[in-house]
């Protein structure tokens, strides 16, 4: 069940980076049941690129990293 979705823009570098910046496994774990899935449209279809499998810990770290690069990418427009 999806219940979030974040865009990132169009920099696909800077969501490559954070993506790895992320908290969680690469493999799928007992302790560790969701899922943050890296998209790209391509065509205008989504499109999975990476997955991280993680604890409601990280998901909850993932999220202030998410948030912080939003508000960083956001403001660095703004001043430019």
């Amino acid at each position: 069940m999806n219940y979030g979705k974040y865009f990132l823009g169009d920099d696909r570098e800077a969501a490559y980076h954070l993506f790895d910046d992320f908290h969680g496994y690469k493999d799928i774990r007992d302790q560790a049941v969701l899922h943050i899935d890296l998209m790209e449209t391509i065509n205008r279809l989504p499109v999975k690129i990476k997955t991280i499998c993680c604890t409601l810990d990280q998901l909850g770290d993932n999220c202030r990293l998410i948030a912080k690069e939003i508000f960083r990418l956001k403001n660095i427009k703004e001043m430019v």
